[in-house]
């Protein structure tokens, strides 16, 4: 329109237009992902941006403001609080299931705290956003100019990774919204992969095939997802993932892990672990305060947020007069921990919006990626001709390099000696002006050859990129290649679980979805936790070579799993979230289970509910110092950590185990001594109590081993240079509490005993050694001898290399 010159239009069709280039330029342009690269122009540019600043996952940080200012700049005219919310965002590992950038700072948290000023916070690329960021240099992808025409800015980034699913996208435009829940990057891989190979095969892709690999959505703060609504129908047409999956729209119900625990005084406490997604915790505990307090629950006696870097955990701690399973009904009914999640898988196809169904998701991904790889494998041609070019020219040079030589010097100038060697030689320029740049050590024979291999392999290359290019099927088996690495680099287990539905109204609980069976659970000597399956025996137990076992304890998928280390602490566990492993030092570090640095650790015990609130705990300390707990005061514990023992300078813990109250205890020292008296000799204390005297011992003796004396039982001791014996517990007499004790083992020179337990015949005894060495036997094939007897050997010890400990396992079935 001209300046200065009015023009009268129809304010109808005028608000129409206006509206419809509004509503096409939120939806095109603000508010929806791309379905090949899975970002929003903001998310892109913002990428785009700090992979054009350098910086790299392996770069130094990078201020925020300066990073947020780079993007308004150049490439997003909008405003600066947008674009750092929307940067933020990709550093929430609790938004992201696997974020692009890499922050340093505060970022916000779970609790809706917001985040610190873009002055504060750094930021650089995450390892993920380099894949994604992968080839732009090579003319993968179109650029187009940015808001003022003065750079350029990529209209969709090169992908390696499904980033569409992987991490999802939500956003609202006008008269539409998307709703893309993230998933598993291995689940989503592994369905690519498959498509990929029924590709390459000519057949076609079945839905339900896809299902086999992609369960559900992961969301990345975990959770549960019923499968179905309401009971499940024989035809499965009630499945509501399946349902959200073959159409691209849905919705799934979400809850929140919770699990009971049992207190003293019949009371118990809920735990919750796992949030539905985009849930805040601190309006959550809030509502279940409100609702409290409202009397719309009963039966609340205190909440309190034990979270801290090694997990969730919100504690609701109830009286004793309501029933834990009815309070989570209505906390799921009454509060965002069950919530609906609405699945609308919409994103922009060649620049419209379209509702994508699972298969055509994955279709355009595939698509996306052989445009690509065709692209990069053009570029890399072409570079590889110009370079072949440039060599054969090179190589004329050298054949005839005394001519070259020669021309080159009767030449008036750098052109008119161009132009000789390309009349003499039939060269191109650029070959010409390759020879005349080439410096004098090129000349040198081991230069000359270099150049020969160059050209050997670059012609390897434009043989393979042409084959490439020729093959439809080969470009997917690169993509496939690319999956597999992908999967293998950045795949990490599935958090969210999936079950089918409430059983008769109950709401899952977390140790619902442990299946119930007898484990063994086992502690490595750097406190990395794992169990297994008690059927697979303990062949397990033998662990790594340079992470032997430290503790191994039988039990049950709905026990409660108690560590104790050697300063008099312990670290509680509830026994579902102990993951399955293969063998000690195959699982998560104890760290993630605790809030302090990993203490040595010299025993264990899982106990079910009914034990953990019936009988003792006995401790036992190497200075002689024993002491009784009361197992029901562990409930008092707040958080997954307490001392149970206080202890002198110089003293650590060596035993605990349970008790019934009414058994009797054996001491056995380094010097060959053991003492046994009833338990009932040690009063129980308070948890932060240091215990008595249970064993007198010498000036520089110390305690090796400690257990209950088990009927028709044996200890089994064993040296520092591996010989040892099993002595029948009836050998040893009753006595009174801090004696001196009796005999247990005739010790050679310069010998000690290194440990002690113990056993009934149907136990195994595995003896490791400092440096690693194992031997595991049946505790009936130990050498019955007497206490004053010397014992056998029964582990080979070897130079300087000693008996470190003994450990008993559960007998294999």
């Amino acid at each position: 329109m001209e300046v200065g010159i009015v023009r009268r239009v129809d304010i109808d069709q005028q608000m129409q237009e206006a509206y419809l280039d509004y509503a096409m330029s939120v939806i095109v342009a603000r508010a929806l992902p791309d379905v090949r690269d899975g970002l929003k122009p903001v998310h892109r540019r913002i990428l785009y941006a700090m992979h054009d600043m350098g910086l790299r996952a392996s770069q130094p940080y990078k201020k925020s403001a300066r990073i947020v200012g780079e993007v308004l700049g150049k490439y997003h005219p909008h405003g600066d609080a947008a674009v750092y919310e929307a940067m933020v965002r990709m550093a929430q590992d609790f938004a992201m299931r696997l974020p692009l950038i890499d922050g340093q700072g505060n970022f916000g948290s779970v609790d809706g705290d917001p985040p610190a000023a873009m002055r504060y916070t750094e930021a650089r690329l995450a390892n993920l956003a380099g894949e994604i960021m992968a080839d732009i240099d090579k003319n993968t992808v179109d650029f187009v100019d940015n808001f003022d025409g003065s750079l350029t800015e990529p209209d969709v980034l090169p992908a390696k990774v499904p980033n569409f699913l992987v991490n999802g996208a939500a956003g609202i435009a006008v008269g539409m919204a998307t709703s893309v829940p993230p998933h598993n990057l291995g689940e989503v891989c592994d369905a690519l992969t498959f498509m990929l190979d029924q590709m390459a095969k000519n057949k076609e892709v079945e839905f339900d095939d896809l299902l086999k690999f992609i369960k559900g959505p992961d969301f990345p703060t975990g959770g549960i997802i019923y499968r179905y609504a309401g009971e499940k129908s024989t035809d499965g047409e009630n499945d509501l993932i399946k349902t959200a999956y073959a159409t691209g729209r849905g919705r799934i119900t979400v809850q929140a892990k919770v699990h009971v625990e049992e207190m003293s005084r019949s009371r118990h406490r809920l735990v919750i672990t796992e949030l539905p997604y985009l849930t805040n915790k601190a309006s959550l505990a809030e509502k279940i305060a409100e609702l409290a307090r409202d009397g719309k629950i009963e039966g609340l006696a205190d909440l309190r947020d034990e979270s801290d870097r090694q997990g969730m955990r919100l504690v609701i701690e109830l009286t004793r007069t309501v029933e834990p399973l009815e309070v989570v009904k209505q906390l799921f009914k009454l509060t965002p921990l069950q919530s609906t999640f609405s699945i609308n898988m919409l994103a922009l196809v060649e620049g419209e919006p379209r509702l994508l169904p699972l298969k055509r998701a994955l279709q355009l991904f595939i698509e996306h990626r052989q445009e690509i790889i065709t692209r990069r494998s053009r570029y890399e041609l072409e570079q590889a001709q110009q370079r072949a070019h440039i060599l054969e020219g090179l190589r004329v040079a050298l054949t005839h390099l005394d001519e070259v030589i020669d021309i080159i010097r009767r030449s008036q100038s750098a052109d008119t000696a161009r132009e000789n060697l390309r009349k003499k030689f039939k060269l191109s320029d650029i070959q010409a002006t390759a020879i005349l740049d080439m410096p004098l050590r090129r000349l040198a024979a081991l230069e000359r050859k270099k150049i020969e291999t160059e050209y050997k392999e670059i012609l390897a290359r434009i043989k393979h990129l042409e084959d490439l290019l020729k093959n439809p099927k080969k470009i997917l088996s690169a993509i496939k290649e690319e999956l597999v690495e992908l999967k293998a680099k950045y795949d990490s287990p599935r958090r969210t679980t999936i079950v089918d539905q409430q059983a008769n109204g109950k709401p899952v609980m977390a140790g619902d979805l442990v299946p119930a069976e007898a484990v063994v659970v086992a502690v490595s000597q750097s406190g990395q936790v794992c169990r297994w399956p008690a059927e697979e025996g303990l062949e397990p137990a033998r662990g790594k070579q340079k992470d032997s076992l430290a503790v191994a304890v039988p039990a049950h998928t709905r026990d409660t799993l108690y560590l104790f280390t050697a300063t008099g602490r312990v670290v509680i566990i509830p026994m579902h979230q102990v993951p399955i492993g293969s063998g000690p030092g195959d699982g998560p570090s104890l760290s993630e289970f605790n809030s302090g640095p990993i203490q040595p650790l010299v025993a264990g015990l899982a106990l079910g509910s009914s034990e953990a609130h019936s009988g003792y705990l006995c401790l036992v300390t190497r200075q002689g110092k024993v002491k009784r707990v009361l197992l029901s005061d562990l409930d008092a514990v707040r958080g997954r950590e307490a001392v149970v023992m206080g202890l002198d300078k110089g003293d650590t813990l060596l035993a605990a185990f349970a008790t019934r109250g009414e058994g009797e205890l054996l001491l056995v020292s380094a010097q060959g001594q053991a003492i046994r008296f009833a338990e009932e000799e040690v009063r129980p204390m308070g948890l932060p109590a240091g215990g008595v005297m249970g064993m007198k011992l010498g000036g520089n003796d110390e305690l090796v081993g400690a257990g209950l004396v088990k009927a028709r039982g044996n200890v089994a001791l064993v040296t520092r240079q591996g010989q040892g014996k099993r002595v029948e517990l009836s050998e040893f007499p009753k006595q009174g509490r801090h004696g001196q004790g009796v005999l247990a083992l005739k010790l050679a020179a310069g010998d000690a005993i290194a440990a002690a337990a113990t056993v009934t015949g149907s136990d195994r005894v595995m003896l490791l050694s400092q440096k690693g060495n194992n031997k595991t036997v049946f505790a009936k094939s130990l050498p019955r001898l007497s206490r004053a007897q010397k014992g056998e050997e029964l582990i080979a010890i070897r130079g300087k290399d000693q008996v470190a400990c003994l450990i008993t396992l559960p007998a294999s079935d």
